[in-house]
């Protein structure tokens, strides 16, 4: 029987073949927001490197916007010991707003922490992002845009920057929340709390509502994702290269908008 380590690995791997996330010589930005779901990302991403047909580096970020709830100390250490070189980059404009007191919304803390993801990626020399989103955020983002949008659009697996500069890839489609937390609590991951994971906010109560129907139905995010899936993959512009089941890189510039704002 699989451990929950090796669980989350097996299906980051899945999901990275499947959708061509990761290709030989590519070096990769893992952005890590203090939470669990980030750093079971990095320790999967560890581990299938290990093993790879292909080479790839992987190195680490923080975007840090004023808003941690403790010290970055108990990170930095974790990271030494899985062998990961990592940044701390402090965002002056967002940190202004914090210091100064000014009130903002998620929207603009969103848009300054896409700024200074790429710009750290550029600096580390990195051509592929990775982000932490589980099962549980993909299916979340589609009831959301459904709700409030009147649109079917689900978070893209893997996407171009609108400039075609990076590879946005998000290798936990197929892992849920309650593993990642398991496997956190067995790791004692370093969890350093965000002041906006204390807000209440619509994401916490669309994830309310599938934890009441998911009772009756365990397929819901399996079924939410697939769909999601198909529904993604008939936007795909295959037009600048073949058909192909693992060649799912080019998007139209909506969902690389949605995939950015979501990053």
């Amino acid at each position: 029987m699989l451990s929950t380590a090796e669980r989350i690995t097996k299906l980051a791997g899945k999901a990275i073949a499947e959708f061509d996330m990761i290709r030989a010589g590519d070096r990769i930005a893992v952005g890590l927001s203090g939470g669990k779901d980030s750093l079971a990302l990095l320790h999967a991403l560890r581990a299938l490197q290990a093993r790879a047909p292909i080479d790839f580096t992987l190195t680490a970020f923080t975007i840090q916007q004023g808003k941690f709830l403790g010290p970055l100390d108990g990170l930095r250490s974790h990271l030494a010991e899985l062998g990961v070189t990592w940044e701390v980059a402090e965002d002056q404009p967002s940190l202004r707003l914090v210091n100064e007191g000014v009130e903002h919304g998620c929207d603009i803390c969103s848009r300054y922490r896409r700024r200074a993801v790429y710009e750290t990626a550029r600096r580390l020399q990195c051509n592929v992002i990775a982000f932490g989103h589980t099962a549980d955020d993909f299916a979340e983002a589609m009831v959301r845009n459904l709700i409030y949008t009147g649109r079917v659009k689900p978070l893209p697996p893997v996407v171009m920057s609108s400039k075609n500069e990076f590879r946005l890839i998000r290798p936990l489609i197929y892992v849920k929340e309650d593993w990642i937390r398991e496997r956190s609590t067995a790791a004692l991951f370093p969890i350093v709390p965000c002041a906006c994971s204390l807000k209440e906010t619509t994401r916490q109560s669309i994830r309310g509502f599938f934890r009441q129907i998911s009772a009756d139905n365990p397929h819901i995010y399996g079924n939410i994702i697939a769909a999601g899936v198909r529904t993604w993959q008939k936007n795909v512009l295959t037009t600048e290269a073949p058909a192909s089941a693992n060649n799912f890189t080019k998007v139209n510039a909506e969902d690389a908008k949605d995939a950015e704002e979501n990053g």
